[in-house]
């Protein structure tokens, strides 16, 4: 039996582990979004800051994903409930990109924008809200969509803990030492990464010719 005719014949699971992995990915998303954004916004006005920040940041990327989840095992009420502790991991490993594309398109803004605001009068805060952050749009897409894609492929990890999603399967044929069931969850996890890259970028180029 091949790939293909396995996820035929067992749709309905695969359905449904896909769904579990897009949940874990879109909630995981959401979360950097609403934490990555604002400390973006926040190191653009204090630049003391970015050092520690996007610092931080980065030593969370050169955690291995398995070692991570497993400094996260003891923490109260989280690594008591296997989805949470995976989405925590995920959404850690998913502020990078957000943190520093919003600081470089806040950044990038053309000075002479900025003081052309100033100039008609406009507080800061209308400045970051009316100005900076329309223009910075395009990079804070490609921010997303960066995020959102490794959370794609990092979620194959939370099976290891019982999560579940598509690398249930890649962990269950890894355990069987057999390709076509890795490959069962691969496949669609690849896909997924491949679609959810592809929208936000179509997403990401109409931004761009606003």
């Amino acid at each position: 039996m091949n790939v293909f005719q396995y996820i035929a014949q067992n749709h309905g699971e695969v359905l449904e582990l896909t769904l579990e992995h897009l949940w874990m990915v879109v909630a995981s998303t959401l979360f950097a979004v609403l934490i990555g954004i604002p400390l973006g916004i926040l190191i653009s006005r204090r630049p003391g800051w970015s050092k520690a920040v996007l610092g931080t940041a980065n030593v969370i990327q050169t955690i291995p994903s398995l070692a991570l989840f497993a400094f996260l095992l003891p923490v109260p009420w989280i690594g008591a409930r296997s989805w949470r502790l995976a989405i925590l991991a995920l959404t850690l490993y998913a502020l990078l990109p957000l943190i520093r594309n919003t600081y470089a398109g806040i950044k990038g803004v053309d000075p002479a924008i900025v003081e052309a605001g100033r100039g008609m009068g406009m507080t800061d805060r209308q400045l970051l809200f009316r100005v900076e952050l329309p223009l910075a749009l395009g990079f804070i897409i490609a921010g997303v969509r960066v995020a959102a894609v490794i959370s794609v492929g990092l979620a194959t990890i939370a099976a290891a803990l019982g999560a579940g999603g598509l690398g249930e399967y890649i962990f269950r044929g890894l355990s069987m030492v057999n390709n076509q069931i890795i490959l069962v969850g691969a496949i669609p996890a690849a896909a997924l990464a491949l679609l959810v890259d592809a929208m936000l970028g179509w997403v990401e180029r109409r931004l761009s010719t606003i």
